[in-house]
């Protein structure tokens, strides 16, 4: 069996509304893929941080947006 080529993501954001949110995981292809999963639950949300979390490798800073 092949590894799966789905990674999570770890999102810190600000919703429309104001409050924050840490520590939210989505699994995805690539980051443009957990990006879109994550805008159609948090429509308008401002993304403040996101780290890539794969196994068997340290974790890796994408950046805020």
């Amino acid at each position: 069996m092949a590894p799966s080529a789905i990674i999570k993501y770890g999102f810190r954001i600000r919703t429309r509304s104001g409050l924050i949110v840490d520590n939210l995981l989505i699994h995805g292809r690539d980051e443009i893929d957990a990006e879109r999963k994550l805008r159609q639950m948090y429509q308008h949300c401002r993304i403040l941080e996101c780290v890539v979390h794969q196994p068997g490798k340290a974790r890796e800073f994408v950046g805020a947006r």
